[in-house]
């Protein structure tokens, strides 16, 4: 039995991100406009102990509060994702609400929450929490997707992503009762024993559809098709730097309890699902591509880019094999999701700085920005290097082990698939690259870029080349967290 101390240390990263939020919170209410700069370094401050208190839990394997809650290492990765990528936000969110809105201070608090979330919904090990950590990630996403209640985009995009994620969520709860009404349990792992010993074609119908019904909560999360619809609306109205978040952190929580639930509760049913998984995969990754090509707006460009990329990790799962590949191919997707963090913030970084200088998110005002800004340049050329997968960037080797865990089943099909894709993905990235280096600016003055946002380049563009560089350490990082 764990005593009090114990418990609270054990969810010492949540509490911890919690208090920091309030801490946020109150000092926004207490503190005047001369000194609210200090707000997002003691959100950085949090974060920087949340990550203390999560690499502190590495070795620790526990469940608490009666099964709810599951503290393993597939839970702290995800707890390090969620506080790498808050905090790189929040540097890159630094000065890019001046003149938006006055209400910066609940910016930081509210993505510390949703920070929150993601750490909860990683270590749900219970369909009760996974939704409750799911209904708080989406309620704070809605939130902060429509913050800039001055900007009509940005209300609309809020609007639209209350409306898909309500019907999403809806759907997905249903799923979770038929789940429950076919076991008589909320725990996963319990659900997962019972499913294995029921016998019987008939027993297979309620799980099936439940299966059907959880892919299209957990779709949505991923943007994977044909729940993307969201994606590109409302990465084009949200801050920019939310729109950051958006496509690295909800995604990774997507697919951290896409795995939990799908690896502990339905494994005896890969069979069923993984044909689901497959069309998804194949359907997301074309789909993604081949509308990035006719966007005219960047960020509507990263949207279907980052739907791409949500299908090229769903061959991972897809190629889950208890028998043969089931460690190999998690741990492909864990490393995917490492490298991506850093090279799709790094690329959203790059347009955080050239918005701020120009004003807006059109591709055309990207021409002849190695004159500009050579640094922003030859950072954005490195990212869509990785986005393509070509080496050494990090998501090549993402997207190396990926396709050999699906080589090593022989799903030919599905890696011939992701490779024409990633050719088509080489058009729309030379598209900018080619307004970038070869076209002439219509302005000629330099672009400034601000200290936080230098940092988070450096430190996004480091990782990007060093998670191939140096990909070992990652690459044990990631099989050792593949354990469910």
């Amino acid at each position: 039995m764990l005593i009090a101390s114990q418990i609270l240390g054990l969810i010492a990263p949540q509490w911890i991100l919690l208090v920091a939020a309030m801490l946020v919170l109150a000092l926004d209410l207490t503190l005047g406009e001369e000194r609210e700069g200090w707000l997002p370094y003691i959100a950085l401050l949090g974060l920087g102990a949340a990550l203390v208190a999560s690499l502190s839990l590495w070795n620790r394997q526990v469940a608490l509060f009666e099964g709810l809650f599951l503290i393993d290492r597939f839970a702290v990765f995800f707890q390090i994702i969620a506080v790498l990528a808050t905090g790189l936000v929040i540097l890159a969110s630094i000065g890019y609400f001046e003149g938006k809105t006055p209400y910066k201070g609940q910016f930081y608090a509210l993505l510390l929450v949703t920070a929150l979330a993601i750490t909860l919904l990683a270590s749900a090990a219970d369909l009760v929490m996974v939704f409750i950590s799911i209904e708080v990630l989406s309620v704070t996403s809605y939130t902060l997707t429509g913050y800039l209640i001055a900007d009509r985009k940005s209300t609309e995009a809020g609007l639209k992503f209350f409306l898909y994620g309500a019907a999403a969520s809806a759907i997905m709860l249903y799923g979770m009762t038929l789940l429950y009404g076919a076991t008589g349990s909320t725990n996963l792992a319990e659900i997962g024993r019972t499913l294995s010993l029921a016998s019987g074609e008939g027993s297979r119908w309620l799980p099936i559809a439940a299966i059907v019904m959880l892919l299209v909560g957990f779709g949505f999360k991923v943007s994977a098709a044909p729940f993307h619809q969201w994606a590109p609306d409302v990465y084009e109205g949200a801050p920019t730097p939310f729109a950051a978040f958006l496509s690295v952190g909800s995604k990774a929580a997507g697919f951290a309890i896409l795995l939990r639930v799908f690896l502990t509760a339905l494994p005896d049913f890969r069979v069923d699902w993984f044909a689901l998984v497959t069309t998804l995969s194949i359907a997301t990754m074309t789909l993604g591509n081949l509308i990035a090509i006719f966007q005219e707006n960047i960020k509507r460009m990263l949207a279907y880019s980052s739907i791409a990329q949500a299908g090229y990790i769903l061959i991972g799962l897809a190629c889950w094999d208890p028998q043969a590949t089931g460690r190999e191919s998690i741990s492909a997707i864990l490393f995917y999701l490492l490298a991506y963090l850093f090279t799709n913030l790094g690329a959203f970084t790059v347009v955080i700085a050239v918005e701020r200088a120009v004003g807006t998110n059109e591709i055309s005002d990207y021409a002849g920005l190695i004159r500009r800004n050579p640094w922003l340049a030859a950072a954005l050329f490195v990212f869509f290097l990785s986005l393509v997968g070509i080496p050494p960037t990090g998501v090549f080797v993402g997207k190396l082990l990926i396709f050999a865990a699906a080589v090593r089943l022989e799903y030919y099909a599905l890696v011939i698939v992701a490779l024409i894709n990633g050719v088509i993905s080489l058009y729309y990235y030379y598209g900018v690259l080619r307004r970038v280096f070869f076209l002439a600016p219509r302005d000629e003055a330099p672009i400034a870029v601000s200290t936080p946002l230098r940092v988070v380049l450096a430190v996004t563009l480091i990782m990007t080349l060093g998670t191939a560089i140096f990909a070992q350490p990652f690459i044990r990082l990631a099989l050792t967290s593949a354990v469910l």
